[in-house]
């Protein structure tokens, strides 16, 4: 199954409870966007609609909210892939545990001070073992969704596991004028293909309140990380997209500069714009009967600004709308549920994740939903008349700002309101 069609079951566990709870399923055919098909609950009456919904869902062995290594969608660069060289070159450029190696130095044509740097050509590089070493007192484990900056729906989800970018950094013991730092992944040894991305200092040696650190990451799901996703060590920053949390780290620059070094700056993007809030349809009504409930189903991505509630609206595809209110905040929304977190993590995780950042003693999350993850909702759209509609769902932050506001700028990230088309018939 394509990544979308995998969230799609994924999030019909969580959903189809609630939608048989209220008997809602009945006259309704439903789509999932970017498939181009749809599923219906069987033949007319409530009960066909149930045995539908119930034998797709026991039809899937696997369930899960967090996505598994080989089921991430991925942006991918490089040519040939890094991960993708024979063992034997893998080994000789250090994209294997046994050689990888990670350099923090000072940056050459800046006056950046280091007293240790930790370096191949002085043979003080940072190796896998001392990175294990390091993890047994330091290792830190959160959840965080992947998503693309120029993409609308999430990569996947996934409890990633490493130790603060900043640990490292002390042990070279940078001393002065250090204002950024740039850090690099393998690139095959050709400086075209070069992929680089940077933070400033004080991001990486300082958390905001609230704020997960920024991890050499070295685990996915509990799981080494594989090739694909960036190992054998990869950088990971919680609340940005997925181009900060650069794949097959090697190297680490500290660096008097002022600017952002990142590899997609060249794509006018804005390179150091955290992740926002927003939501997606997952599952809606393609069709319907006039004046029957439509149950519909979302994903919701949950950025810097936290998430406050998700709400639809439904609109008669004729309406006009007032041109000087283009984000349709005078519009006649209403609130969706908010689904609890899940009874399993799956992955093979099981049903409690321990020593989680945000998770209490008991391995279940201590608040809901968590910063910089995904959650799911639900709602009963009430019946309307015979017609086309245009239905849109949308978040209200933690501060209380609607979708897309406050960053309604494609190169930040997407946000847009999320729009679908139902026709209703007689």
């Amino acid at each position: 199954m394509e990544f979308s069609e995998r969230l799609f079951v994924e999030h019909l566990k969580l959903t189809r409870r609630y939608f048989l709870k209220y008997g809602a399923l009945s006259g309704a055919v439903f789509a999932l966007p970017g498939l181009g098909g749809s599923s219906s609950g069987g033949g007319p009456g409530q009960e066909s609609d149930r045995a539908g919904v119930d034998a797709l869902a026991d039809a899937v062995t696997a369930l899960e909210y967090l996505t598994r290594p080989e089921d991430f969608g991925t942006v991918e660069r490089g040519d040939p892939l890094p991960y993708k060289h024979p063992r034997e070159k893998r080994l000789a450029v250090g994209l294997e545990r046994e050689t990888w190696k990670l350099e923090v130095v000072p940056d050459p044509e800046t006056d950046a001070e280091v007293e240790q740097p930790l370096s191949k050509v002085l043979g003080t590089a940072f190796d896998f073992a001392s990175l294990m070493k390091l993890a047994e007192t330091r290792a830190v484990r959160y959840l965080k969704i992947m998503t693309c900056l120029n993409m609308g729906s999430p990569l996947g989800t996934g409890l990633w596991e490493g130790v603060p970018l900043r640990d490292i950094i002390w042990r070279a013991k940078p001393v002065r004028n250090i204002r950024r730092v740039y850090y690099y992944g393998y690139h095959n040894d050709d400086p075209e293909q070069r992929f680089q991305s940077s933070l400033p200092i004080g991001r990486v040696l300082e958390d905001p309140p609230g704020e997960y650190p920024v991890l050499v990451c070295y685990k996915l799901n509990g799981k080494w990380l594989s090739g694909k996703r960036g190992g054998p060590v990869r950088i990971l920053v919680p609340e940005a997209y997925g181009f900060k949390s650069i794949k097959w780290l090697q190297r680490v620059v500290l660096t008097n500069r002022f600017n952002a070094n990142d590899t997609y700056e060249r794509g006018n993007n804005d390179v150091d714009t955290p992740m926002k809030t927003f939501a997606r349809f997952l599952f809606y009504p393609k069709k319907t009967k006039a004046d029957v409930a439509l149950p519909i189903t979302g994903l919701v991505q949950i950025g810097m600004s936290g998430f406050r509630k998700v709400q639809y609206w439904l609109q008669p595809e004729g309406e006009k709308w007032p041109p000087e209110d283009p984000y349709f905040t005078g519009a006649s929304w209403r609130d969706a549920q908010l689904l609890p977190p899940p009874a399993s993590w799956g992955s093979d995780l099981g049903n409690k994740l321990s020593g989680v950042s945000r998770f209490g003693d008991n391995g279940r999350p201590s608040h809901w939903p968590l910063r910089y993850s995904k959650a799911h909702w639900a709602a009963l759209v009430p019946g309307v008349p015979a017609g086309t509609y245009w239905l849109r769902c949308r978040t209200v932050d933690g501060r209380g700002v609607a979708q897309p506001m406050p960053r309604p700028f494609a190169k930040s990230g997407r946000n847009a309101i999320h729009r679908v088309k139902v026709v209703v018939e007689t």
